[in-house]
């Protein structure tokens, strides 16, 4: 592992150790540790304002139009409590990492150039309270298909009338599907909730957003007749994108506090699209398969522009075959004349009367922009140059490669071209206000990246690639076949069949194998400026300069026409198939992969009968109606009615809040409440908890080579490659009495936390060190062994008591001892802690009995845990208020020296076998976190003190 530097480049300042480093394709801390940061997206819900979900039609336009909706309560209330209680839901069950997304409409919906600075500092505030839990955030300009005003979300309404478009006409002319309108808009019928699975993807395909993200990368290059308030509209929506997202860095930067020690850095647009752009027929939608999905009606380019003129048409009709897209047959739309062209009468005098832009008197409205551009004639419906998106036009702005010959047509690069050159504008603006920030590439969705200079990076950033299994997604189905997604996309299969997976052993090693790719695509990043993009012929040959995190990953818990949500099914709350399902996406991010990630998502306001409260998308986590007091309850899936329209409150919520309850202590474990009360809140709530609460190597010394996590048996195995050089910084401050001693890792940990909050960096000096061959690292690696897996039988048991559930069983292990509370069950709570090593079994005679199995396998049980842990050297701590493993060994101290380390850890009996469905809980919980505290001890509350078990 290269060194940590001492001084920022960016900045020339000494490095506070709070600073996250990427380096030799890792995350790694200050003390030279490397990093795996695993999170959640927080949230989903951040796609609209509060109180109005998509599938909601009232006050839509018109708040739109007005501008008036603010984003304040998004993601969390921080008015009721209820904050503390998810965040500390969501360090609980291990994660660290937070993807925070923002949309540019949160930001500018009141218009162009007015900043909702009330929705700022809310933002603010929150990521204060992401601080107290010990959360790393990168912020995400979210978007989907542009904006919620074109079927999606992101852009504010302005920006539509603003490329001369009128969205009302977007469902009459299918050039978007809007789920406030589906299937049709009043007078007709209107049933949102039968909105289709990932239909809302469609619209990637689709006229608006194809006509949006081409405006907004290649303006200049194909619209040079769209001018407003002087320029470009390429230039004018980038320039408001970019200034309304430096607006939040600097205000977040004048805060204090956060920038760096909390905010890591940016992604880059979500899922940016190429719209028309590179488009080789407009007269064809293209044959090969794409990541836009074909449902539904499917309309070629050349159809859309017709329709969106009021033209009808016969279109190709799409369903979900069994190995995908099937084509069903047409289906003829008619949009009765409307058109998605805003009216001339809109702007007299060319000045819009609300946002005051002047348009350029060559830019006519009511009339396609494409046709002004002579790309069709609507007179005839006839496509004048088919492959007008396909190459840059001889006289262009954009640079050409220099081998090109003069007259030749050059076919368009959209990363090369124009993806590359605006992310380019974005982060240099970001980074004017946040100078260390990480830049998380990411570029559409499984592109290969093109190869991003290193004057861009400045040595910090990460690949953010996204990863969705896609037949699960859109089939709401665990299936006992899949394909290879990714390879059938880059075209490595001549024929589809060949991609094709058959049983979940093959399946969970496609995922594994696809995700593999995504993390190679990094070698592209930090590379010298070419003239076109290439690939290395062997990339997983090449050393990566920079991390991968996947951004985006997650599975569906709608399954099976929402079995797991129905009273009257078997299946009810039983989330048997999501938990498969998850397992085998999280999964593939261990193994050799090794990667980090953010699921998607984590939704608060998230119901069984709205979903995520986007498109009846369901991918959220954690819902209310699956609290423990509603499972069982017929009324779990209602919803409050305001004005006769659907909203997102839970009917029932619950009336805990961690306000009542103590301040926090640690970022993993707020309150020292029992152990089966903190697993009981863990779970409750919690959608197929066991697959995404996983353990894995949080901080490690050297560089974690492979993760085996086996959720049938609550065995995690980690390969561990140890380096001369990977001997961890010890910071001492300058000043500070050098004959204190040596420095423990407790010590070390407070220091560490002394820079955070301040936002001033200490300096430090580093510890001498002699050179040794093998020298004994003063920090752990340090591995996150959650209870939801490794709990012990009474912990758990109580907890399910408390939850108002049956008795657990337990899976048998061949190997484990069945005799769990016998003399060979040793419980180790005591005050006086007891020391494992690998070599030794070392028993203290303070201690309590100890059966050590043989010289390198200890068991140890208490209330908390009962795991047996194996390892090829070194020794353990368990921290069970923070569920860390510490796991100490050597470090070669020989130059060019390396050796691999390994541990593994098992609950001894086997997994955990939770209760499923309905049927599991025999009578109901309380209602919320702090009712299980009040619950203890007829109502006492009296937590166990605070213990750290050494091993």
């Amino acid at each position: 592992m290269p060194q940590v530097p001492l001084t920022c480049a960016q900045t020339g300042q000494p490095v506070p150790d709070y600073l996250v480093h990427t380096l030799d394709g890792n995350f790694v801390d200050g003390s030279g540790r490397t990093l795996l940061l695993r999170g959640v997206n927080l949230s989903g819900s951040s796609k609209a304002p509060v109180g109005h979900p998509s599938h909601i039609l009232k006050d839509f336009w018109e708040a739109g139009e007005a501008g008036s909706e603010s984003f304040v309560g998004q993601p969390l209330n921080l008015a009721d409590g209820s904050a503390d209680e998810h965040l500390r839901r969501l360090r609980g069950w291990g994660f660290n990492m937070l993807r925070y997304p923002i949309t540019w409409e949160a930001l500018e919906h009141e218009g162009p150039g007015k900043y909702d600075y009330e929705f700022i500092d809310y933002t603010i505030r929150v990521l204060r309270k992401c601080k107290e839990y010990g959360f790393k955030v990168y912020l995400d300009p979210h978007q989907d298909v542009w904006s919620r005003f074109s079927g999606g979300s992101g852009a504010p309404y302005w920006t539509l009338p603003a490329c001369g478009i009128n969205p009302r006409a977007f469902t009459a002319t299918q050039a978007a599907i809007l789920h406030c309108e589906y299937p049709s808009p009043p007078p007709d019928s209107r049933d949102p909730a039968s909105l289709p699975s990932m239909i809302w993807s469609t619209n990637y395909g689709r006229l608006a957003s194809q006509t949006l993200f081409a405006l907004f990368f290649g303006g200049r290059t194909f619209a040079p007749k769209c001018i407003i308030d002087g320029i470009n509209i390429q230039d004018y929506l980038q320039s408001h994108f970019t200034r309304a997202f430096a607006i939040l860095a600097e205000r977040i930067r004048d805060a204090g506090g956060l920038l760096d020690e909390v905010v890591v850095g940016w992604d880059g647009m979500n899922e940016p699209a190429e719209g028309f752009i590179a488009y080789p027929d407009l007269n064809v939608y293209p044959t090969v398969q794409g990541s836009t999905l074909k449902k539904g009606s499917v309309p070629s380019p050349a159809q859309s522009f017709r329709l969106g003129m009021g033209i009808a048409q016969t279109v190709d009709y799409y369903t979900l075959g069994g190995f995908g897209p099937i084509r069903d047959g047409t289906v003829t739309i008619d949009p009765c004349g409307a058109s998605i062209w805003a009216d001339p009468a809109d702007e007299p005098g060319g000045v819009h009367p609300r946002w005051k832009w002047r348009r350029d008197p060559q830019w006519k409205l009511g009339l396609c922009v494409w046709a002004l551009h002579g790309v069709w004639d609507v007179e005839t419906g006839y496509i004048l140059q088919p492959d007008y998106f396909r190459y840059l036009p001889l006289s262009t702005s954009v640079p050409t490669p220099p081998s090109a010959e003069s007259e030749s047509r050059v076919e368009v690069d959209f990363l090369h071209d124009f993806f590359l050159p605006q992310v380019t504008s974005y982060f240099s603006a970001i980074r004017a206000a946040h100078p260390n920030a990480i830049a998380f590439v990411q570029v559409p969705v499984f592109a290969v990246p093109p190869e991003v200079p290193e004057t861009l990076l400045q040595g910090r950033a990460c690949a953010a690639p996204h990863y969705y299994d896609g037949l699960t997604l859109i089939s709401r189905h665990w299936n006992w076949y899949n394909a290879d997604a990714l390879g059938m996309i880059r075209g490595k299969y001549s024929n589809p069949v060949f991609a094709v997976r058959v049983g979940e052993k093959a399946i969970r090693a496609c995922i594994r194998s696809q995700l593999g790719v995504l993390k190679a695509d990094a070698v592209q990043l930090g590379t010298a400026p070419l003239s076109a993009p290439s690939l290395p012929s062997s990339p997983l040959a090449v050393q990566a300069r920079y991390p991968t995190i996947i951004g985006e990953i997650g599975t569906p818990f709608d399954m099976d026409r929402k079995a797991s949500y129905d009273p009257s099914n078997p299946r009810y709350g039983d989330y048997g198939p999501q938990e498969r399902a998850l397992d085998a996406s999280l999964s593939a991010a261990d193994g050799a992969n090794a990667l980090n990630y953010t699921v998607w998502t984590y939704c608060t306001d998230s119901t069984h009968r709205w979903s995520d409260g986007w498109n009846m998308e369901d991918l959220s986590l954690w819902s209310s109606d699956d609290l423990a007091c509603r499972i069982g309850s017929p009324t779990s899936t209602d919803v409050t009615m305001n004005g006769g329209v659907g909203m997102m409150t839970p009917a029932h919520a619950s009336t805990a809040t961690l306000a009542t309850l103590r301040s926090a202590s640690l970022p993993y474990a707020s309150v020292s409440e029992p152990a089966h009360v903190r697993l009981a809140f863990l779970r409750d709530g919690a959608r197929a908890v066991k697959a995404f609460c996983r353990p894995w190597p949080v901080s490690t010394v050297g560089v974690p080579s492979t993760i085996e996590f086996d959720i049938g048996k609550a065995t995690v195995k980690i390969l561990v490659t140890v380096r001369a050089g990977d001997m961890p910084r010890v910071y001492k401050e300058l000043g500070e009495d050098e004959g204190e001693g040596e420095e423990d890792t407790e010590g070390a940990e407070a220091k560490s936390e002394k820079t955070s909050g301040s936002g001033t960096a200490s300096v430090h000096s580093l510890e001498s060190e002699k050179i040794l061959e093998e020298k004994p690292s003063p920090l752990p690696t340090e591995i996150f062994l959650p209870l939801v897996h490794f709990a012990s039988e009474t912990c758990v048991s109580r907890s399910l008591v408390l939850a108002g559930q049956q008795q657990a069983q337990t899976i048998p292990d061949g190997d484990a001892d069945p005799d769990t509370h016998g003399t060979g069950c040793v419980p180790t709570g005591t005050a006086t802690p007891n020391t494992y090593t690998a070599s030794t079994a070392t028993l203290l005679l303070s201690s309590p009995r100890l059966n050590s199995v043989s010289p390198s396998e200890i068991r140890i049980a208490n209330e908390a845990y009962d795991v047996t842990v194996k390892m090829s050297e070194g020794h353990v701590e368990l921290c069970e208020r923070t569920q860390m493993l510490r796991w100490f060994y050597s470090v070669p101290t020989t130059p060019g020296a390396r050796k691999e380390v390994w541990i593994e850890v098992k609950r001894t009996g086997g997994a955990i076998k939770y209760p499923r469905g309905a049927g599991a809980r025999s009578r109901k919980g309380r209602a919320g976190f702090a009712g299980w505290l009040e619950g203890l001890s007829g109502g006492d509350m009296n937590p166990c003190p605070e213990s750290c078990i050494v091993m």
